[in-house]
C-alpha cells in the first residue's frame, strides 16, 4: 500500500518531450515563450511543497520537475491532489513515488480516494540515482499521463478519478527541487496564456453573518515583482481589527497583529516571493482561527467566539493580485 512521506526568448531545451536537457546546478532555467506559461515556474521551492495549479488539470497540460535526489534518499512523492484541505486528507488523482531504500529501486504510482488508497501499481528500473540530477515531464491526456525521465518514456498510468478535479501539487519527502513548471504542450492548441482574471487591492468583502466554526477563508494571490507586504485583516462594524495577518516582505515574517499593534511572529519558513502564487487558508473553529499556506498548516490565533461573530469584513492590502477570494 502507498504510503506518504512525510522574457521572451524561445526556449532552447529542456520543454521538449522527446529530447530534455538536465541543466548543471549552476545553469539557470531558459527563458520559455508566454504562449507555453500556465502560471509563472518555481525556483529551489521548500520541500514539502503544496502549491495551487491555477485553471486545475485537464488534458493538454504538462509539469514539469527538475530536482536532484539526495545521497542519503529513502523515497520522495509527487501528488496531483484534488484540493489541499488539512482536515480530511483530500483524494490524490496520481502518486508518483520513487522508492530507493530497497535492493531494487522502483516507482510505485496509485490513487488516493475517500482516504483509502486503490490498487498500487508498480513500475521496476527506475532510471533515477542517489546524487544525481533528473528531469521528469507528467504529460497529461484525455485518459492517462504520460511519465518521461531524463528524455526517455517511463511510464503511464489511466486516470481513475476526474482530471478536471485536480488543482493542487504537492511534493514531498527526499528530494532537492531546483524548479517546478506549469506549461502547454502545444501553444497553437490552446493559445495565450492561462492566466486567471486578477483583481487590484486593496479588496474588502462582507461577512454578513460573521464568522462560524466550520467556515472557511481563502485567499489565492500573486505576490508582485517589488513587494513590500502582504495584509489580511478581518473587521467589525466598528472597523476594528480582532484580526490581522501580515507578510513583511522587508523583514521576510509573517505575524498576527493584535488591534493594539502586537505583534506575535509565526514560527515558519517565509513561503512569500515575487511573482510567486500562494495560498491562505483561514479555517474557523471554537476560540479561533487555524491557519494554513500552501496547504501546510501553520497553527492558530486565539479570538473570542463572541468577536468572530461579530466580524463584518475581510480587507486585503498590499503588494499582491488577487485571483480568489473565497468566504
Amino acid at each position: 500500500v502507498s504510503q506518504p512521506s512525510g522574457g521572451r526568448a524561445p526556449g532552447r531545451r529542456i520543454y521538449s518531450w522527446s529530447c530534455p536537457t538536465l541543466m548543471s546546478p549552476e545553469e539557470k532555467l531558459d527563458p520559455i515563450p508566454d504562449s507555453f506559461i500556465l502560471q509563472p515556474p518555481v525556483f529551489h521551492p521548500v520541500v514539502p511543497y503544496v502549491t495551487t495549479i491555477f485553471g486545475g488539470l485537464h488534458a493538454g497540460k504538462m509539469v514539469m520537475l527538475q530536482a536532484v535526489v539526495p545521497l542519503d534518499a529513502h523515497r520522495f512523492q509527487v501528488d496531483f491532489q484534488c484540493g489541499c484541505s488539512l482536515c480530511p486528507r483530500p483524494d490524490i488523482a496520481f502518486h508518483f513515488n520513487p522508492r530507493f531504500h530497497t535492493t531494487k529501486p522502483h516507482v510505485i504510482c496509485n490513487t488516493l480516494h475517500g482516504g483509502r488508497w486503490q490498487r498500487e501499481a508498480r513500475w521496476p528500473h527506475l532510471a533515477l540515482q542517489k546524487g544525481s540530477s533528473f528531469l521528469i515531464l507528467f504529460l497529461f491526456g484525455n485518459e492517462e499521463v504520460k511519465v518521461s525521465v531524463n528524455g526517455q518514456h517511463f511510464l503511464h498510468f489511466r486516470y481513475r478519478l476526474p482530471l478536471s478535479h485536480v488543482d493542487t501539487l504537492g511534493i514531498f519527502g527526499d528530494i532537492l527541487v531546483e524548479a517546478v513548471g506549469f506549461l502547454n504542450i502545444n501553444p497553437f492548441v490552446e493559445g495565450s496564456r492561462e492566466y486567471p482574471a486578477g483583481h487590484e487591492v486593496p479588496c474588502s468583502q462582507a461577512l454578513p453573518q460573521g464568522l462560524w466554526p466550520g467556515q472557511v477563508i481563502i485567499v489565492r494571490a500573486l505576490v508582485l515583482q517589488e513587494p513590500k507586504h502582504f495584509t489580511l485583516s478581518l473587521r467589525d462594524q466598528a472597523s476594528r481589527a480582532p484580526v490581522t495577518l501580515r507578510a513583511s516582505f522587508t523583514d521576510r515574517t509573517l505575524a498576527w497583529i493584535s488591534p493594539w499593534g502586537q505583534k506575535k511572529l509565526i514560527s515558519a519558513p517565509f513561503l512569500f516571493y515575487p511573482q510567486r502564487f500562494f495560498e491562505v487558508l483561514l479555517l474557523c473553529q471554537e476560540g479561533g482561527l487555524k491557519l494554513a499556506l500552501n496547504g501546510q498548516g501553520l497553527g492558530a490565533t486565539s479570538v473570542n467566539q463572541q468577536a468572530l461573530e461579530q466580524l463584518r469584513e475581510l480587507r486585503i492590502s498590499g503588494s499582491v493580485q488577487l485571483y480568489c477570494v473565497h468566504s
